[in-house]
């Protein structure tokens, strides 16, 4: 194998590793508000430096071998990707340390309700990260575009977490604190979709060397 597809490999694997982080990440914040697990909370804001850490890494890395290899067509395409891809990562980090920082107040106070769509948000929010991931990776179409739909099923569960959060602050002011903090984390998490909806995005540029970001999604034949 030549030095460069080595590299090209090696930057693959820490992307990847960059992309286990923030899932865990993500997962982990949950975990802490649904389980009212406050020292978890903690372990994953102390944990967002690594992520940062890997961001910064990843950066220098890309620019090394845009310098020193001068990469043409697809190769080019991969290693802007990858730093694209990265910036996303780093910010779904900070949405995962967002999480964890409302479920630190929310575990000082009562439940307000059982937390039923939060958890099935992340468990969509974190297969769309892990299938995003796959797809740069294997440079796969089809599969990026499966993720892309996948973010409707988010929104609509945020939706639905804020209407129920709305009727119960209507219904009784006194959890209007409480049920603000949540709402900030479905927001949180339809976020963390949407970066993984962007990685997509991005992989279809990868294969195809075309910008779909911010085009309607083609008609569906009937």
């Amino acid at each position: 194998m030549a030095i460069f597809d080595e590299e090209l490999l090696h930057l693959k694997g820490v992307v990847l590793k960059m992309g286990a982080m923030v899932e865990n990440a993500i997962k982990d914040s949950i975990r802490s508000l649904v389980e009212r697990d406050s020292e978890l909370a903690g372990r994953v804001i102390e944990k967002d430096h690594q992520i940062n850490h890997l961001d910064v890494q990843i950066d220098e890395e890309s620019i090394r071998l845009i310098a020193l290899r001068q990469p043409k067509a697809s190769d080019l395409r991969f290693i802007t990707t990858a730093m694209k891809v990265t910036t996303d990562l780093e910010r779904m980090g900070d949405l995962a340390v967002n999480v964890a920082e409302r479920a630190l107040e929310l575990n000082k106070e009562g439940v307000l309700k059982p937390y039923i769509d939060i958890p099935r948000m992340s468990q969509i929010a974190q297969s769309m990260t892990r299938d995003a991931l796959d797809a740069f990776v294997r440079g796969d179409k089809k599969l990026a575009m499966d993720v892309i739909m996948r973010d409707d099923e988010v929104d609509d569960l945020k939706h639905q977490v804020l209407n129920e959060l709305l009727f119960l602050m209507v219904q009784d002011p006194t959890t209007a604190s409480r049920g603000m903090k949540i709402s900030f984390v479905a927001q949180y998490l339809e976020r963390f979709a949407d970066h993984a909806t962007n990685i997509a995005e991005m992989v279809v540029y990868l294969v195809e060397g075309k910008i779909i970001r911010h085009m309607e999604p083609p008609a569906e034949n009937v």
